[in-house]
């Protein structure tokens, strides 16, 4: 069984608007509803677990019949951070998962997840036991001495940028957070699933990535995949 955890549950400060970011409509159609239905068409995928923002949830609701989504089975709310509602989302699943499952988990704020990058997630994972969408890093990265100055960098080519879609076996993924909560490790409101695993000392596999696979959280960012939206017409 392959699940979708789609975290939803985020406000957008950055963002300068009135509601959730993921709830900004975009020609008529919310952010969150096109993020579903990148998972929604993709054939691997058997269901869809959304972790919603508080308050939300019917709304929610109300967009999933509006634009036919099938695949989500369940709705939850959300946390104070980012890995309060992962964990959430992984603790849910308890009685629908088995240890051998898939378990995608994806920002819902990112909602340009192309079919091959998706795939080659599930793949990889199901290979070897997790998988991280990666890409190379092409800026230079250098070390802060002081808030104004700086006599060191990293070598780009021991870098990669990692993002989501993420998928991890659901047998693993249950452990990881609750030793994670229990030992208070990567639980914090800058971790993600992936940051977590590696501090509990666990080993990443890279899978394929896409510039495209943008994450909105500014203003120009709308502006961005509004771009990427006209060029796809």
């Amino acid at each position: 069984m392959i699940t979708a955890v789609i975290i939803a549950g985020g406000v957008g400060k950055r963002m300068g608007q009135s509601i959730p970011k993921q709830f900004i409509m975009i020609n008529n159609k919310p952010i969150i509803i096109y993020t579903l239905e990148s998972f929604e068409h993709h054939p691997l995928v058997d269901r869809i677990l959304v972790v919603c923002k508080s308050g939300w949830e019917e709304t929610l609701q109300g967009y999933i019949k509006e634009f036919g989504i099938q695949k989500v089975e369940w709705i939850i709310e959300g946390g104070k951070i980012g890995q309060e509602s992962i964990n959430k989302g992984v603790q849910f699943l308890k009685d629908y998962s088995d240890a051998e499952d898939t378990i995608i988990i994806h920002d819902g704020i990112r909602p340009l997840v192309d079919e091959l990058v998706l795939s080659d997630v599930i793949v990889k994972c199901q290979e070897y036991g997790n998988a991280v969408t990666s890409l190379p890093y092409n800026e230079q990265i250098f070390i802060k001495d002081t808030e104004k100055t700086t006599t060191s960098y990293i070598d780009r080519n021991t870098i990669k940028r990692v993002s989501t879609p993420q998928a991890y076996k659901y047998g693993s993924l249950l452990s990881s957070y609750n030793r994670a909560v229990e030992e208070n490790i990567g639980m914090t409101d800058s971790s993600y699933t992936n940051t977590m695993m590696v501090e509990l000392g666990e080993t990443l596999h890279f899978a394929a990535g896409s510039d495209k696979n943008i994450k909105l959280t500014t203003t120009d960012d709308l502006e961005l995949f509004k771009a990427y939206l006209k060029m796809n017409d």
